[in-house]
Parts: C-alpha cells; sequence; structure tokens
C-alpha cells in the first residue's frame, strides 16, 4: 500500500522512522554544468557495483515492498550517482518519496521544446513546493534546426513519431544518464500493458550507457511499477502534492502538446498518446527496452522472431525502411556492400577509417548512436574517415563471413596500410573509449 487507512494518513513515515510529512525538508544535489552537458555528480561515492544477475535477485526480494523502501534503497545505495528522471505528469510522486526519506536527491527532466504551458507551469510549482531546481535536459538546437528545416514542424502524423523522438527526448537523456550509475523513473505495469507489464522493480538497463560506458554500467528503478494509478492519485491528494493541471481537462499520460490529448471515459491512458499509431508502439525510446525484440519485429511488420539473444536478428533485409536508419551526421560516410569491399580490397588507403556494422533495431546499436556520431564530429578533419554499413538481413552473411560480424554493433578500423581491419575488442562504446582505440592505431 502507499499508506494506511486510518486517520493517521497525513503523517506518513520515512524509511528511517524518523521523518513524517509536515517534518520533512529536501536536501537535493545539484552538479555544475560540464562540458559534455551530462549530468555530472559533484563527488565520486563508492559504490558497490553488481552483476545482472545480483540485481534481477534484489528484483524479486523487492517484488512486494512499498514504493518508499524502494526509493530509500536506490538513494542509499547510489548516492550522488542517481537522480529521479521527471516527466512532469503523476510521476511527482517519486519527488515525495524521495523527500520523505529525507536523503539527498537529485531530479531531472527533458524539455523538449513542445511541452504544454501547463507543464511548463507544472516544473515551477513544483520546483517552489519542494525548494529544489529541477535539472532541465534539452535537444542539440542544430540537430532540430535541420530535422524541423527538412521536414517540417508536424511529420510525425504522417510517417510516425520515433524520429522526432529521438531528436528532442532520446539523445537528451543519453547524454544526462552518462553522468550519472542509476536513475529512477516513474514507469507502472498497468500505464501500457503492450509494453511495460512485466517491468522490474530494479534492473540492469537494456538500453543506455552509464558513467562508466558499456552495456551493464547503468541501474535503472522502477518503484511505481507494481502501483496502479488510482492508488498513485490517492497518495497525491492525500499528501497534498502540486499536480499538472492538464490532468483535470482529462489528460492522463501527459507527454508533448502535439502528441498527447484527453482521453475519453473507459479509454485506457495511453490512448491520449500518438493516437494515429498502432497501440503497441506506444513508448518514445526512453524505455525502448520493454519491448521485446521479438515485438519489435512484428510492429515493424515481419514476425518471424529469428534472434540468438545478442541482437542479432536475420529477418531483415538490408536497406529495408520499415525500420528508421541511425547515425546520421554530414560527417559520417554510409558505406554500400560495393563501397565496404572495396575498403576492405585496398592494401594503402589514403586515410585510416573506422566504421560501425550495425543494424537500425539493435538496442545497443541504438544505445551508441550519440557516442559515434560524437566521434565523428570530433574525428571530422582529422584525416580518420568515419563510416557505418548496415550489416543485417541480406549483408549478414557477407559481414560474419568476411568482416569478423559476431553480434550488433561490431567495430573495425582499417589501418591506412594494413588490409586486414582490426576488431575493437571493448562493449565500452562511449566517445573516450573509441577515441583511445583510434589514437591507439591511426
Amino acid at each position: 500500500m502507499l499508506f494506511g487507512g486510518s486517520d493517521d494518513q497525513f503523517l506518513v513515515p520515512s524509511a528511517a522512522g524518523k521523518c513524517y510529512h509536515r517534518q520533512c525538508s529536501v536536501r537535493p544535489i545539484f552538479a555544475e554544468s560540464k562540458g559534455n552537458h551530462s549530468i555530472s555528480p559533484l563527488l565520486k561515492p563508492e559504490v558497490q557495483t553488481m552483476e545482472s544477475e545480483e540485481y534481477d535477485e534484489m528484483a524479486k526480494q523487492l517484488e512486494n515492498a512499498s514504493p518508499l523502501e524502494i526509493m530509500d534503497k536506490a538513494l542509499e545505495k547510489f548516492g550522488k550517482e542517481i537522480a529521479i528522471a521527471f516527466s512532469g505528469a503523476e510521476d511527482v510522486a517519486l519527488i515525495e518519496y524521495a523527500k520523505l526519506t529525507r536523503r539527498p536527491f537529485r531530479v531531472f527532466s527533458l524539455d523538449t521544446g513542445r511541452l504544454n504551458p501547463e507543464t511548463y507551469q507544472f516544473f515551477d510549482a513544483v520546483e517552489k513546493h519542494y525548494g529544489l531546481h529541477i535539472e532541465y535536459m534539452f535537444p542539440d538546437a542544430v540537430e532540430v534546426q535541420a530535422f524541423v528545416r527538412g521536414k517540417g514542424l508536424f511529420s510525425f502524423y504522417e510517417d510516425g513519431h520515433q524520429e522526432c523522438c529521438r531528436v528532442r527526448k532520446v539523445r537528451p537523456l543519453r547524454r544526462a544518464l552518462k553522468g550519472l550509475r542509476s536513475w529512477i523513473t516513474g514507469q507502472r505495469k498497468d500505464q501500457s500493458p503492450g509494453t511495460r507489464a512485466e517491468i522490474p522493480i530494479v534492473q540492469v538497463d537494456p538500453t543506455f550507457e552509464g558513467k562508466d560506458g558499456g552495456i551493464g554500467s547503468l541501474v535503472k528503478w522502477n518503484p511505481l511499477a507494481n502501483v496502479e494509478g488510482p492508488e498513485i492519485w490517492r497518495f497525491l491528494r492525500a499528501l497534498n502534492v502540486p499536480v499538472n493541471s492538464l490532468h483535470s481537462q482529462g489528460y492522463i499520460s501527459i507527454g508533448c502538446e502535439p502528441c498527447t490529448r484527453p482521453v475519453l471515459p473507459g479509454q485506457h491512458e495511453r490512448e491520449g498518446r500518438w493516437w494515429w499509431e498502432d497501440s503497441k508502439a506506444k513508448e518514445c525510446g526512453l524505455h525502448k527496452g520493454n519491448i521485446k525484440q521479438d515485438e519489435v519485429l512484428q510492429l515493424n511488420g515481419n514476425g518471424n522472431g529469428n534472434g540468438n539473444g545478442n541482437g542479432n536478428w536475420s529477418s531483415l533485409t538490408n536497406g529495408n525502411a520499415t525500420v528508421a536508419d541511425i547515425f546520421h551526421n554530414p560527417n559520417l560516410v554510409a558505406l554500400t556492400r560495393t563501397g565496404i569491399e572495396n575498403l576492405a580490397r585496398l592494401e594503402n588507403r589514403r586515410e585510416p577509417w573506422i566504421v560501425v556494422l550495425y543494424a537500425p533495431w539493435c538496442r545497443f546499436c541504438q544505445a551508441m548512436e550519440a557516442s559515434y556520431i560524437e566521434l565523428a564530429e570530433e574525428l571530422a578533419g582529422s584525416g580518420v574517415k568515419v563510416a557505418k554499413f548496415r550489416a543485417d538481413g541480406d549483408q549478414k552473411a557477407y559481414a560474419q563471413q568476411e568482416l569478423q560480424l559476431g553480434s550488433f554493433p561490431t567495430i573495425l578500423f582499417f589501418p591506412k596500410h594494413s588490409s586486414k581491419p582490426i576488431k575493437y575488442p571493448s562493449e565500452k562504446r562511449d566517445v573516450s573509449s573509441l577515441m583511445v582505440f583510434v589514437n591507439a592505431l591511426r
């Protein structure tokens, strides 16, 4: 339960057992902006690393725990290297729970530039109510400008919301998480039965990377996973927590203004999001790991489900437009089959090349997109070419036989005076690690 049903329901004890709602004070920790625009901690606490299996076990142990207990555990474990992701909706409950633990905590939010005026007013009300400053993350202005000039302001009504969400939400989130080791979300199992019905209390994030880089470097907490919407609202009303005024206008799930509308009585809350699309695909990309790979294939019109668990799916053909391509940047060369064959045959190249073998539907490829684009920008004009080759579908057999493809993504370095490419040996795909690899071989 969120709180008891007695007359003491307005006095909610903290996990430490010494703090009550009227007495708790918020002690947030805020970081100075770093050059990479990630959310970076002031100090580096000693954090014990754990394997995925250990977090699976922890999730089982916490399955029947209250949101307050889960929040307390998360903040205790990660200290200044964890932050609450606040969407501007009923997940304000997360901030209230963090306050009740009496532990320091941080809050960040993604400002896409297309939120409702009511949501901005809500942000201001939350900051004043809790005496904190939300750490806002913004999309890259140049990238947004190029996207809007190229496709217009409302292209998502015609070709889907994923590309716009990738520019305005996913990439800013990726930058934010690169400064953390853990994050807290307001996901609930009842929010989206098609994609969130099995979310755990805590997990190693399947999509994004943390500050140490590589898959497994970020832990994701979902304290509200087992709480249903009506119970959340009883909690918010009982503790007089500020809420977004859009909720009183029929909005339940709230996102960007063009992609959110009120729902009718009897409709599920996610019916108000991207209503022109398939109801099973209603994830913006922030929680894309919720969608199983076989579901991704079905959503894209291919349900063969041929996978090996490493993100390798052979049923999509190279060049199939059912999945939006990734790694878009003017400093990044897109190689065709002929192009990479020619590159591989050269024994003396004018300059060295680094090439990623990828599949656009692979979540690990998506997770490294921002880092690889940043690498391309840093290497522009340096004499090292940065390229991509889509190696799924019809090209997969060739890539396995000739290009050392084992799993997606595979990164190869083609030296200037050698015909054989060198395979990147690490799962750390942050720009710093990739740059060390390039500089060691160029």
